[in-house]
């Protein structure tokens, strides 16, 4: 059974009482609506700790003022659900007034990674996923953390953010999980009409174009780019926010690819934005 709790002084009693037994504590930080790509992370956790911990939290300051904060989808009871078939110990699902009380003032910030990529068209959303995971980080007090590949840039961020701020949680990255035509598992896919559904195939079918580019000898980042985008826009409805070949540690465009590699595309299908990413290792 997994047990829900909803305060910050009842998980802090529960983390007291596994610190003491020297329990090892994973750690799973989602925002909900929970989906196979989330449970994948959850069995690993599972699999590798004594506890599991799974957040479920929609942060309100990684939205920008036009964004879908409103409409985000929820289902706590689901949730739970999923949590309790793959095991997890524990569900953090805190309200707004336990993550920022009265009085909150303080951010968390970097320097150049949170200012590329995502971090341009939406310029305050890694302050908030700073902020709000190194607040998680101290209150769950994890050994380990997980997340999925499909937010690669959060990922380079949060490892920064770790390694800078000596978190001591390690940060773990497991592959992205996709649905059999192979497109990446969202909770935002559950926006998509079934005509933007079928057309959400371009940002995968972009990556896998790119990345045959690549194994076929090309190393001008210049030309993979450009044939991941010539490949999204077969789909007229699709607007590119960006597609990129980058370096996977600074996240910086490649002029010429080397041994590894990042190709990432951002899209917008009517009202839902998605995001995916291939790691190119020759």
């Amino acid at each position: 059974m997994t047990r829900v709790v909803e305060s910050v002084a009842e998980l802090a009693a529960l983390r007291s009482v596994w610190l003491a037994q020297g329990l090892r504590v994973g750690f799973v930080p989602t925002m909900g609506a929970l989906h196979a790509g989330h449970a994948s992370l959850v069995r690993r956790a599972r699999a590798e700790n004594d506890i599991c911990v799974v957040s479920v939290y929609v942060n309100p300051l990684q939205f920008g003022p036009r964004e879908d904060l409103a409409r985000y989808p929820r289902d706590l009871a689901g949730d739970v659900k999923l949590c309790e078939s793959v095991g997890a110990d524990v569900l953090f699902a805190p309200r707004d007034d336990e993550m920022y009380p009265a009085g909150f003032q303080t951010v968390v910030d970097q320097l150049h990674l949170p200012r590329l990529l995502e971090g341009k068209a939406r310029p305050t959303h890694f302050r908030g996923v700073l902020t709000v995971v190194l607040k998680l980080f101290n209150l769950v007090r994890a050994h380990r953390a997980y997340f999925g590949q499909k937010d690669y840039q959060q990922t380079v961020v949060l490892r920064r953010m770790a390694l800078d701020l000596h978190v001591g949680t390690e940060v773990l990255v497991l592959p992205t999980v996709r649905e059999e035509d192979g497109l990446a598992l969202s909770s935002r896919n559950r926006y998509l009409s079934v005509k933007e559904r079928k057309d959400a195939l371009c940002l995968s079918q972009a990556l896998v174009a790119g990345e045959a580019l690549i194994r076929s000898g090309e190393r001008r980042g210049s030309a993979v780019t450009h044939v991941m985008r010539a490949r999204i826009e077969r789909v007229k409805k699709a607007a590119i926010d960006y597609v990129a070949c980058v370096d996977p540690e600074t996240l910086r465009p490649l002029k010429q690819v080397g041994a590894t590699s990042v190709l990432l595309v951002a899209v917008r299908l009517g009202k839902t934005r998605l995001i995916d990413n291939s790691l190119v290792m020759l």
